[in-house]
């Protein structure tokens, strides 16, 4: 299983409990790396804590701005070294998506920068809602294509888009949010999925996060490992 990527959503500013879940999420049995969102990047402790983290992590920002802004962004994050993956909108269009990617590049030649699609959090009556006149699967696809044309990394997108866009792009690197073990409440999300079934659709990683967090985590993490071993 240590071919499976599992993206752990460190979503508290709590600097404790960020400690807690890096320590009970980690084992030999799956690639386990942490993902830090607003949340925690926008609390008091966090800049010094990402500075000297000593293993790869994701920051999960989801830039969307005017390229210049965004570009001028990525600068700014140049002192986290251990910083491998970081991600963009789509929204902020082709030149915003290409100006991160190139300013990535040039501060630090490991960082995958991937491109978000529709959040799990939106449906399409929540997209009509917006102004939108396309189903989810119809974005979802307009965006990759835009995503793969701007030469970012990889993409975000649910369970239920990743099949068809990895139908149509076999070797993109796919991150899939929105997921739960079996039984989970679904809380915010719309679309939702369990591990093993994002897996079967030939996405490279997944992101889990209540999941793992709320609870006993070494309990949890053990449930993931149990869910993926259960054929």
């Amino acid at each position: 299983m240590k071919n499976k990527t599992i993206f752990v959503a460190c979503d508290t500013s709590n600097l404790k409990e960020i400690k807690k879940i890096i320590f009970y999420t980690h084992t030999n049995k799956l690639k386990v790396i942490p993902k830090f969102g607003l949340q925690f990047f926008y609390s008091k402790n966090s800049r010094k804590f990402l500075e000297n983290f000593k293993k790869e992590f994701w920051l999960d920002l989801k830039i969307n701005d005017i390229p210049q802004t965004a570009f001028s962004a990525m600068e700014s994050l140049k002192d986290l070294k251990k910083c491998r993956y970081i991600t963009v909108h789509a929204n902020g269009g082709l030149e915003m998506l290409k100006a991160i990617k190139k300013k990535a590049k040039s501060i630090n030649k490991d960082i995958k920068v991937l491109g978000v699609t529709i959040l799990t959090s939106l449906n399409n009556k929540s997209l009509k809602d917006i102004g939108h006149t396309k189903s989810v699967k119809q974005l979802v696809l307009k965006q990759s294509d835009l995503i793969k044309k701007s030469g970012c990394d990889g993409i975000v997108c649910s369970a239920h888009e990743a099949k068809i866009v990895r139908k149509k792009y076999k070797n993109l690197f796919i991150v899939t949010p929105g997921i739960r073990l079996p039984g989970d409440d679904t809380n915010d999300q719309s679309r939702i999925t369990t591990p093993k079934d994002a897996f079967k659709n030939k996405v490279s990683g997944i992101v889990i996060g209540r999941s793992l967090i709320k609870g006993n985590i070494k309990n949890n993490i053990q449930r993931l490992i149990d869910h993926l071993n259960n054929d």
